[in-house]
């Protein structure tokens, strides 16, 4: 009898360079303990066969080893078997199992990003040659197949965060790197707003907007660069920008120093951690996405300070915005704000930063599992 197995991969909340990833420049974003977990087992029966009981759906996909045809505008369950086929990868028998999950769906968790490192950790054991892969590995394909096969403005920060866990720093420019941060956090608090959002059509106002931006100022002035212009350097341009573009601007820069002020918060080992800074820092990142980006909305603005005044040190809106999901850092009493943002609206949940993908084999009928480490 077949051997069932499980791959397991966290959500994620963006906790310094939201919007910016995009842009070249770093992000610092930890997995969350609300996962997606696909569990199966292979068969003689070609194709792929995944039920669905959360959202009442079943992904059924005949193959005979050909790439796959897509049926929808972002088909992430066939997108990844194609990426696969182009790595050389086989399937000559099929797969039969179950997606569950517990991450918030459309809500600037990752959810997506999480199912797809979950759906290709699960196809590359379950390969005619079975291969473990790195979490970073696993990343790459994921991002390859959610956002570069369907052309989609997206970041690699989802992909890396899921597949990796814990809580990373992610350079993408000039070349990938990858740093594990290791601070003595508490817990904190998710908050979804339950307001669904535009994710690409915020996507590409704000990331294509200011790519217009930087193209204009660098053709004007060749020095210019979000990684090295100062934010006073700003007003340099305000007579190029319209009002908005200025705006845009100058929370993009204040964004990317507001995260080096929390990567060397977060990288000193030697003082005790300063929660309250920690805090202070995810409040001024939320005061820019709401008034620069301007992808806050008010029902989000409200459960931030709701979550605040029941003792909250800070908080944002999490992921692409326009809705879905905001979180707090809140290391006391984390029920007391789960239950303030509730009363805002929301739907609360109490998280802490967790491992990233994993894959394991069900041994047994009692359940005992034998975990893969990378």
């Amino acid at each position: 009898m077949p051997v069932a197995v499980t791959a397991s991969t966290p959500g994620r909340i963006c906790l310094f360079g939201e919007h910016q990833d995009y842009l070249g420049l770093p992000v610092i974003a930890a997995a969350i303990s609300r996962r997606i977990a696909i569990t199966a087992q292979p068969d003689d029966q070609p194709g792929f066969r995944l039920d669905l009981p959360d959202i009442g759906g079943h992904v059924a996909i005949p193959f005979t080893g050909q790439p796959l045809p897509y049926l929808s505008e972002r088909d992430y369950f066939r997108s990844a078997v194609n990426i696969l086929l182009r790595e050389g990868y086989s399937f000559s028998r099929g797969i039969t199992g179950t997606v569950r999950g517990t991450i918030p769906i459309n809500s600037g968790t990752s959810s997506s990003s999480a199912l797809l490192v979950s759906w290709i950790n699960l196809l590359t054991h379950l390969a005619d040659q079975p291969v473990t892969l790195s979490p970073k590995r696993i990343a790459e394909l994921a991002y390859t197949a959610e956002v570069l096969e369907f052309g989609e403005p997206g970041g690699m920060m989802d992909h890396y965060s899921t597949a990796v866990g814990q809580l990373i720093y992610l350079e993408s420019t000039p070349a990938i790197a990858l740093q594990t941060l290791t601070p003595p956090l508490g817990t904190f608090v998710l908050g979804d707003s339950r307001e669904p959002k535009d994710t690409i059509g915020i996507l590409s106002r704000v990331k294509f907007g200011m790519l217009d931006i930087v193209k204009r100022l660098s053709a004007l002035d060749p020095t210019f660069s979000l990684h090295t212009t100062e934010l006073t350097q700003a007003t340099e341009y305000k007579d190029i920008l319209t009002k908005d573009e200025y705006i845009l601007l100058k929370g993009n820069l204040a964004n990317r120093d507001i995260l080096r002020d929390a990567l060397t918060l977060l990288s000193n080992p030697a003082e005790p951690f300063d929660h309250s800074r920690f805090g202070k820092l995810l409040n001024d990142h939320q005061t820019n996405l709401r008034d620069a980006q301007r992808i806050s909305t008010p029902k989000i603005d409200r459960m931030l300070d709701a979550a605040l005044n029941a003792g909250a040190l800070g908080g944002k809106i999490n992921g692409s915005g326009g809705g879905g999901c905001m979180f707090v850092y809140a290391p006391v009493q984390p029920e007391q704000v789960a239950d303030a943002i509730e009363r805002a609206g929301g739907r609360a949940y109490v998280i802490t930063v967790d491992e990233g993908t994993f894959f394991s084999k069900h041994r047994d009928a009692e359940g005992a599992t034998e975990r893969t480490e990378y």
